[in-house]
């Protein structure tokens, strides 16, 4: 049995068809990024946004609101990517169905917008903070921007002793049939 998630806000068949193949993957990877964040933010409670394991900590709420202002800042400043006001992006209620429901929000446009792109788009070299790199690059590091906050995320369900959900494979809380985590070396060895 295939790993399927509990939530999927942007569904398969909702992902547009990038202009050139070499490029699907980045649609992909960021409807397949969004999705985890949103069923991480799912597992919280609108009780748990002041949470913060220690004082010099950012609370579950700061993480969320930096999510999406962020995203919104990487995309529209750094890649030229239309995107509302900074003013609009914050969900009006502070639960977390409410930014979860944002960030779909915010999302499904970028797919559009992203599948239209070409080669030349994508290479093209721009203004990121104080050094010059290309889009696609820009692209790569707020991916991996989004992961890093997910994943503090992820801590602070588990010191919250709350379930941890699926995101790249099975956790202490979500398991299946035909899971193969890679904690031995013998799992490690194979090919």
């Amino acid at each position: 049995m295939p790993m399927e998630y509990a939530r999927a806000a942007i569904p398969d068949s909702y992902i547009p068809r990038a202009s050139s193949p070499i490029f699907q993957h980045l649609l992909d990877t960021y409807a397949s990024e969004t999705n985890k964040v949103i069923s991480v933010w799912h597992y919280f409670s609108a009780e748990d946004m002041t949470f913060r394991p220690h004082p010099r900590s950012k609370t579950v709420l700061e993480i969320v609101k930096h999510q999406l202002l962020s995203e919104r800042r990487f995309f529209g400043e750094f890649m030229g990517v239309p995107e509302p006001p900074a003013a609009q992006v914050l969900p009006a209620r502070e639960t977390p169905e409410d930014y979860a429901a944002r960030m779909r929000e915010l999302a499904e446009p970028r797919l559009s917008f992203f599948a239209k792109q070409t080669e030349a788009w994508w290479t093209e070299k721009v203004p990121f903070f104080d050094v010059i790199r290309e889009r696609i690059w820009v692209f790569w590091r707020r991916v991996l921007h989004t992961c890093h906050h997910r994943t503090q995320l992820t801590v602070y369900l588990r010191m919250m002793n709350k379930s941890v959900p699926s995101t790249y494979g099975p956790t202490a809380d979500v398991t299946w049939e035909g899971a193969d985590p890679t904690q031995t070396v013998e799992a490690a060895s194979r090919k």
